[in-house]
């Protein structure tokens, strides 16, 4: 997935985001703002995991929304 695209298309991105990680809040999407490194880093954060499982867990969505968009 081209993260320029989630960037300039944040707000669009932002609800399916939540979908997948409920637990960060309106306010913490909006100072990630759809950088991929901020992101992975605030589920780690807020879900209590390592770096790995998170960039797992964000593969895994950005591979869903290559299929949605297929």
């Amino acid at each position: 997935m081209n993260w320029d695209r989630v960037e300039g298309n944040w707000k669009q991105f932002k609800g399916q985001v939540k979908a997948q990680w409920g637990k960060l809040t309106d306010d913490q999407l909006d100072v990630i703002a759809g950088r991929r490194e901020q992101l992975s880093g605030k589920i780690q954060e807020v879900y209590g995991i390592e770096k790995d499982e998170a960039e797992r867990q964000l593969t895994e969505w950005e591979r869903r929304q290559r299929d949605f968009d297929a």
